[in-house]
């Protein structure tokens, strides 16, 4: 790039690409800097274990991108620029001790008659929340993807009152505040039917006693029985590689292997930055950062605004993921059923009981007796990440201590995540077969990647975190990162802040930076 850009964009996840390509569109030159040698963030995919088996290194679900307003905007383009999906009509199932099973499928009927299998009364219950769901979506969707700001909010709930009334408003937002278990409880009586839908939270920080993580389970099952799940063909880095294409067609940089050292201002204005090898970068418009909140108070220094600095240093993430990536002969054979193979994910979380424990086990430092596993096989919905006849397999832990501080079972002596996770990772697989006697006997080779390398390989995911902070009430909505400041604006002007700590928060859905970039854009 031969001039200073308008826009500078610190990190290349999914956010910033999101929001470069959407101010590119708008005329704008921007240039995004990337410490890893590769774009992407989380939503990469590599040959981890053996040459010809692609695996996602973190996210693999790309229904959110799919259904987000940034890819309803530039499908068309994305198209264009080599965006695949492979969707799947079986989203996820829950396997159980008992040798039980329950799945959610893009069939309604299909569905409920399994749901009908563990309680009549809550194939009903399910009935009523499918028959509910079109009108009930369009006002979460409307909140999910709305800035939080004082006038957007106060269109919405005006426009939330008038159709729902009085009683209905605040019944929604009785709804938002409660916690899985609270929801799951009121709603149904199969512990099986509660286990299933709870183990969503377990992919948002929240555990069943968790207020405020009632939406999550709620969505992820309506909208997987609606529409299904998407993944990306060939990788999720599928979206990634589109979305670079766009930004350097439309001239604008990805650079790679560039770490900021600091992002540079004078009297109240950021006006560029400085990389790690000195060299000084210029924006005309915009400084944006895609960096936890931690990190942008270091790379900005102290900006005379107590209160801001306070909020970022004091942001709290979430425990942290373990992911183990496997190259399968073939798929596990699931003592509960063949049909199991023909999902996307299959989730071991088998109570809420040993979910919140689990939870529980890992804030307190400890490595889980138990801990949820979520079994990705994405070869099942996409062939060609594997060759002819072999199988990935895209094992998420949740949740494990960031710092280790003991084993909940005294087990494994040790405190660091380079000794730690070789055992961690056994006890995982050991509980995998518990429900596919043999799987271990088919695995290929075995790649784990720890907290910490999810760290080291970026440096927003604090601890493993891989949702870059925590979704609790106190740290979401209008509260994320912190008051005032959910909308990506900074003290610093021409200073912005993106990425999964902002508002609406993690997940692929891209909502942080298309919001930021239609905001700096105009529209």
């Amino acid at each position: 790039m031969s001039e200073d850009p308008d826009a500078i964009i610190i990190g290349a996840g999914h956010n910033s690409l999101a929001c470069a390509c959407h101010l590119a569109a708008r005329g704008w030159k921007v240039a995004v800097y990337e410490q890893a040698s590769v774009p992407g963030g989380a939503v990469k995919t590599g040959e981890y274990t053996l040459p010809g088996f692609r695996h996602d290194w973190a996210a693999m679900n790309l229904s959110l991108f799919a259904g987000s307003a940034f890819n309803s905007e530039y499908a068309d383009d994305l198209a264009k620029h080599g965006l695949r999906f492979a969707p799947t009509s079986n989203p996820f199932a829950s396997v159980f001790p008992d040798g039980k099973w329950l799945g959610v499928s893009a069939d309604a009927a299909l569905t409920k008659a399994r749901v009908r299998g563990f309680s009549n009364a809550d194939a009903a219950a399910w009935q009523q929340l499918t028959d509910d769901f079109p009108s009930e979506a369009e006002d979460i969707f409307a909140l999910l993807g709305s800035p939080m700001n004082l006038r957007a909010i106060s269109s919405l709930g005006w426009k939330t009152w008038r159709k729902r009334h009085g009683a209905g408003t605040l019944d929604l937002a009785r709804f938002l505040m409660m916690s899985p278990r609270a929801w799951l409880d009121q709603t149904f009586e199969s512990d099986h039917v509660k286990a299933t839908l709870a183990a969503w939270g377990m992919h948002l920080d929240f555990a069943p006693d968790i207020a405020g993580g009632a939406l999550f389970p709620y969505l992820e099952a309506m909208a997987g029985q609606a529409f299904g799940m998407v993944l990306g063909q060939g990788g999720a880095d599928t979206m990634t590689r589109s979305m670079v294409s766009m930004i350097k067609a439309r001239g604008g940089d990805v650079i790679c292997n560039s770490p900021v050292e600091r992002i540079d201002h004078r009297e109240g204005k950021a006006y560029g930055i400085t990389l790690a090898d000195g060299q000084r970068v210029m924006a005309s418009k915009a400084v944006i950062a895609n960096v936890a909140p931690a990190a942008l108070a270091k790379l900005t220094g102290d900006i005379g605004d107590a209160r801001h600095t306070d909020a970022m240093q004091k942001f709290q993430h979430a425990p942290g993921t373990m992911m183990i990536h496997l190259a399968m002969d073939g798929l596990p054979d699931w003592t509960a059923g063949a049909e199991l193979k023909r999902f996307a994910y299959v989730h071991i979380a088998p109570s809420m009981d040993q979910m919140a424990q689990a939870y529980a086990q890992a804030k307190a430092g400890l490595l889980p007796s138990e801990p949820v596993i979520v079994c990705g096989q994405p070869t099942v919905v996409d062939p060609t990440r594997a060759p002819a006849g072999k199988h990935v397999l895209w094992l998420q832990v949740r949740m494990v201590p960031g710092q280790i501080k003991g084993d909940a079972l005294n087990q494994i002596a040790a405190t660091n995540w380079q000794d730690a996770a070789e055992p961690m990772a056994a006890r995982t697989l050991d509980i995998l077969e518990r429900y596919a006697p043999g799987t271990g006997a088919k695995i290929l080779a075995k790649h784990i990647v720890s907290p910490a390398m999810l760290e080291t390989d970026n440096p927003n995911l604090v601890g493993g975190d891989q949702v870059c902070g925590s979704h609790h009430l106190h740290q979401h909505f209008m509260n994320r990162p912190a008051r005032g400041y959910a909308d990506g604006k900074t003290p610093i002007k021409n200073l912005y802040h993106t990425g999964a700590a902002v508002w609406p928060g993690g997940g692929t859905g891209a909502g942080p930076g298309t919001l930021l970039a239609k905001k700096l854009a105009g529209k």
